[in-house]
């Protein structure tokens, strides 16, 4: 599968600072960004879209489509008599198709880990500054007493050694949520495996969005959303713009849980977003 034309214009005009009708930019591309903070969508009537993380876009699409300057790929598709030496610099190969290098998906851990490998001891003791790829994420067993717990942001997983206060009352073992094209094999794996798994991510909409649409809905009575025992008096130092950007994009509904309503409720009170990297200095 490739980035549509459409698209690829609409993220070109986009990157040159315009801002476009939603109507026009339907599109459950446009949605996943939108969910990822890469765009914003504003307005109560006429509804528009922005980008506001430029950067994230470029790594989106390398990513994700191996497109590694747009504005190129867009002229690719418009010309069809490039030819295919242009095709493989602007897209990785000459089809321009979507190539995963590497399947599976990082964990991280404080404690040692006796986990297990196509059927072999595998001890798991990352050092500080260092993590764990499984490859073959298929065949990778853990203790069922251990919490998976799933770090939303790149900055927290790097330093979880100190938020260990945080996790005192669970055996866990850390993943992360990036790279993101990786998440379906981290998924697959989660779905495969009884252990319970608690969800760490930023405390604003967009956290609890992802929290319930990413793994809730998957993993059901399993999963958890973390949220700090003084969120009440650390919330306070919360984003106020973030706020007025998500309450635009995200229509949270059908929450069971109750310390999630509640941790909803506080956000709408305080008109602010926690970023969780807010925990790493506490």
């Amino acid at each position: 599968m490739k980035l549509s034309l459409k698209i690829a214009q609409i993220f070109v005009r986009l990157k040159t600072g315009e801002i476009i009708s939603a109507s026009s930019a339907k599109n459950k591309i446009v949605e996943e960004l939108i969910t990822e903070n890469i765009l914003a969508r504003n307005g109560k009537h006429r509804k528009t879209i922005q980008l506001i993380n430029a950067r994230a876009l470029e790594d989106f699409l390398a990513n994700k489509y191996q497109i590694q300057n747009l504005d190129e790929y867009v002229l690719l598709l418009e010309n069809k008599s490039i030819d295919k030496a242009e095709m493989t610099k602007i897209g990785g190969d000459s089809k321009i198709r979507t190539a995963r290098s590497f399947k599976g998906f990082l964990i991280n851990t404080y404690n040692p880990i006796n986990a297990e490998l196509h059927g072999d001891l595998m001890p798991i003791t990352p050092k500080s500054g260092s993590f764990t790829f499984i490859y073959d994420f298929e065949s990778f067993q853990i203790p069922k007493n251990l919490t998976i717990v799933g770090v939303e942001n790149p900055t927290n997983f790097r330093f979880i050694e100190k938020q260990k206060q945080l996790f005192k009352a669970i055996n866990p073992l850390f993943i992360s949520r990036y790279p993101q094209n990786q998440s379906k094999d981290l998924m697959t794996w989660l779905k495969s495996i009884p252990n319970n798994y608690l969800h760490f991510g930023d405390f604003d909409l967009a956290g609890i969005g992802i929290y319930l649409n990413e793994y809730k809905k998957h993993l059901g009575n399993r999963a958890t959303f973390y949220i700090p025992p003084n969120i009440k008096d650390i919330m306070r130092y919360g984003n106020p713009k973030r706020y007025d950007i998500q309450k635009m994009n995200y229509k949270l509904e059908a929450i069971e849980e109750e310390e999630v309503l509640e941790l909803l409720k506080l956000i709408h009170d305080n008109r602010k977003g926690l970023d969780q990297e807010y925990l790493i200095g506490e």
